[in-house]
């Protein structure tokens, strides 16, 4: 009967026929706990998505890991339970819980079966009022951090990664690994775990979503006794930073026979006017298979088995970035081709049937997202952290379709420069030019 419900859980699903079909309920629990809320009672499962803005950001000077660490340590016990006894008691409950650590947040992703909602909460209430943070759990799980950064010592794409964001960032948090470093995480201690969770979870900073077989009621109830008693308020967070990418190349030398190349420039917030159309100009650019890098880079001139473009909205600064590996004697005419299309985009623009194209495929997709109660939580939870109203899913299609030719040109001269793309490339380049 366990292994039925475990396979239940990891299966649900209910379908949607649009995006619209998604009715979001928007409650405030009697403890002031806002959550937005989609009731489906067609299986008896619920997916909660909980989310605390801050993230790895809040890290203490001199203490860069610790909230990546304590959040790892959370479920190796609880209560009276330690590490062993927890699992036992979630296993038995056919519960699934997951924490994660991220620069802007830390989540707690749970999924539990109707019959056993209470005491699956009840058992989660006790992993965030009550974690243990043993000794032996938090030596455990530092050395498979420190597992971690032994490993990215020698990964070119983590490398490249850490060189880049020194380089836009500095000594702003996101300049350096949210895992933290040798250093740092060996001098965390088990005083620094209980610290770094009343940092990062306090109730000015809720955001949840609620996919299932759950009413509004239920819900309320649930949310105040699971997170009511955590601290009223946390730290203050850190200051908006520009990212410093003036240009250029910059090689990392590492003994590999394909080189990483990490590029990118400023990019825009996702409360900017022009997010919208400027998503549509990075899917044209470099966003997927049939973008102008792909055919150029890939499919014209055989680089690079793939490379993409992304925008990159955090809390506290903007990017738009992209990555490709290449054959160290190849990498630079890759470099070249990258930076002719940059400045490509930046001077001429689009053409209008690219722009239908890409409506056409990012309006189709956009419903796939919406495949099971777990991703729909998610996205209410990123929704509201995004500042978007509840009808956001309705009408983003729309919003999507209004975006017209001289629109997106406008703002594609507004946002591109090829004059401040940087790359940061880590292997062994021939005859590559750098500044």
């Amino acid at each position: 009967m366990k292994r039925f419900a475990v396979a239940l859980m990891a299966l649900v699903w209910f379908a949607l026929p649009v995006q619209a079909a998604v009715e979001i309920q928007d409650i405030t629990t009697p403890g002031g706990i806002k959550a937005w809320l989609v009731e489906e009672h067609s299986i008896p499962f619920t997916a909660l998505e909980i989310s605390f803005r801050g993230g790895t950001v809040l890290d203490r000077p001199g203490k860069r890991g610790e909230v990546n660490l304590m959040m790892a340590t959370l479920e190796e016990g609880a209560g009276e339970m330690d590490a062993q006894g927890f699992a036992k008691a979630r296993d038995a409950l056919a519960a699934s819980f997951d924490f994660g650590a991220y620069s802007d947040s830390v989540t707690i992703s749970a999924r539990f079966l109707t019959e056993n909602r209470d005491d699956a909460m009840q058992l989660l209430r006790q992993v965030v009022m009550e974690p243990r943070f043993d000794q032996d759990a938090v030596d455990r799980v530092r050395g498979q951090v420190m597992s971690i950064l032994r490993n990215a010592e020698t990964d070119p794409g983590d490398i490249a990664s850490k060189a880049f964001n020194a380089m836009g960032f500095g000594a702003h948090p996101y300049g350096s690994d949210d895992n933290g470093t040798f250093d740092s995480v060996a001098g965390l201690t088990r005083d620094d775990m209980f610290a770094a969770k009343s940092r990062v979870m306090t109730r000015d900073r809720i955001y949840v979503g609620a996919v299932g077989d759950i009413s509004a009621q239920e819900l309320s109830t649930l949310l105040d006794g699971l997170l009511g008693d955590l601290p009223a308020t946390g730290p203050e967070l850190p200051k908006h930073i520009d990212p410093a990418l003036t240009g250029g190349v910059t090689v990392v030398p590492f003994e590999t026979p394909q080189s990483v190349v990490i590029f990118g420039q400023k990019g825009l917030s996702r409360d900017d006017p022009d997010f919208i159309p400027a998503y549509i100009a990075n899917e044209i650019l470099g966003g997927g298979a049939d973008s102008r890098l792909m055919r150029e880079v890939r499919e014209k001139r055989g680089l690079t088995y793939g490379i993409g473009a992304y925008l990159v909205a955090f809390d506290h600064s903007e990017l738009i970035m992209g990555q490709f590996s290449s054959g160290n004697g190849s990498v630079s005419e890759a470099v070249d081709v990258v930076k002719q299309e940059w400045a490509k985009i930046a001077a001429d623009g689009i053409t209008e049937d690219e722009l239908d194209i890409a409506k056409t495929y990012l309006t189709g997709a956009y419903a796939l997202r919406f495949d099971g109660n777990g991703p729909i939580a998610r996205i209410l939870v990123g929704m509201q952290m995004d500042g978007l109203s509840k009808d956001y899913i309705a009408t983003r299609n729309d919003m999507v379709n209004a975006v017209t030719l001289a629109e997106i040109n406008r703002v594609i001269k507004r946002i591109y420069n090829p004059e401040t793309l940087t790359f940061v490339v880590v292997g062994q380049p021939e005859g590559l030019q750098t500044n």
